[in-house]
């Protein structure tokens, strides 16, 4: 595996811009190149921290929230996904799934070596899905990992996926309506700047006829909603269903069990549902 070595979080600009001037090349039969970014000493910015939760609905108590070391390694993954031989466009790409490992809170002003790395490769039924996968150290000790799928929708041959098998939470806990502005306003903390998430009219040309929500933002508010659920250490698992569409009303839905906590986001019906997750203490 070849290291790509940052002293500092590369541009997340000049990533988009080679992202445009490649939106229509893709390959989706060609292996991910076996490179890996390496960010050794990285530090949240404390007036970003302070807009992220703001806009993701945290406390701020010293600590980051479990999702956040996903904004520090996201430059780093851009770098990855936009480099001239990635296989697959970085524009239009959907977030399916992401799982974050959380194994003791972090500080605010910790400082992190941060690892990223984009591997399994694989056929889905829509199209081609990918990871993305970040690992987060302390000292040499590993105190964060996240792995992200990603799905390029082109024909295939493959299987539908089988129905899940777990039922859906039906305890409703919290209703929440997000305005048309939501992408935007976590596209401009966190640079993920992806034209499905930020107007209908850039939306429209990747298939959507509106924009739709970060998957990682509907992760993080329902994880700031569970508030004191949260514990210490924990998996944060989530698949995300189907597109979040803005503006729209949501339902989030909770089931305690022993060790776990079962969680969904239907759409204000009840019917549509757009993630289902559990957290799993450690």
């Amino acid at each position: 595996m070849t290291d790509l070595r940052f002293d500092s979080p590369p541009g997340v600009l000049p990533s988009y811009l080679r992202a445009v001037a490649r939106a229509r090349r893709a390959d989706p039969a060609r292996p991910l190149p076996d490179r890996r970014a390496v960010l050794p000493d990285v530090t949240a910015d404390p007036a970003r921290l302070a807009r992220y939760a703001e806009v993701c609905g945290f406390r701020q108590d010293g600590t980051l929230p479990p999702i956040y070391p996903h904004l520090l390694a996201f430059p780093a993954s851009l770098a990855l996904m936009t480099a001239a031989d990635f296989p697959l466009p970085l524009l239009g790409l959907v977030h399916t799934a992401n799982t974050i490992t959380v194994r003791r809170p972090l500080g605010a002003r910790e400082r992190l070596a941060m690892e990223v790395s984009t591997d399994r490769r694989r056929t889905h039924p829509r199209g081609t899905v990918f990871d993305v996968a970040a690992v987060a150290r302390t000292d040499g000790e590993e105190v964060w990992s996240s792995r992200s799928t990603y799905l390029y929708r082109h024909a295939t041959e493959a299987n539908a996926a089988r129905p899940d098998e777990h039922p859906a939470p039906d305890i409703e806990f919290e209703s929440w309506w997000l305005p048309a502005a939501s992408g935007r306003r976590y596209a401009a903390v966190s640079g993920d700047r992806n034209p499905i998430h930020l107007h209908a009219w850039t939306a429209r040309p990747f298939g959507f006829r509106r924009a739709i929500a970060h998957g990682m933002w509907t992760k993080a508010r329902v994880l700031a909603a569970l508030g004191e659920r949260l514990p210490a250490a924990a998996d944060i698992e989530v698949s995300f269903r189907t597109p979040v569409e803005l503006p729209s009303g949501v339902r989030l839905s909770v089931r305690d069990l022993a060790g776990r906590t079962d969680f969904a986001l239907t759409g204000g019906d009840g019917v549509r549902t757009h993630l289902r997750g559990s957290v799993t203490a450690r």
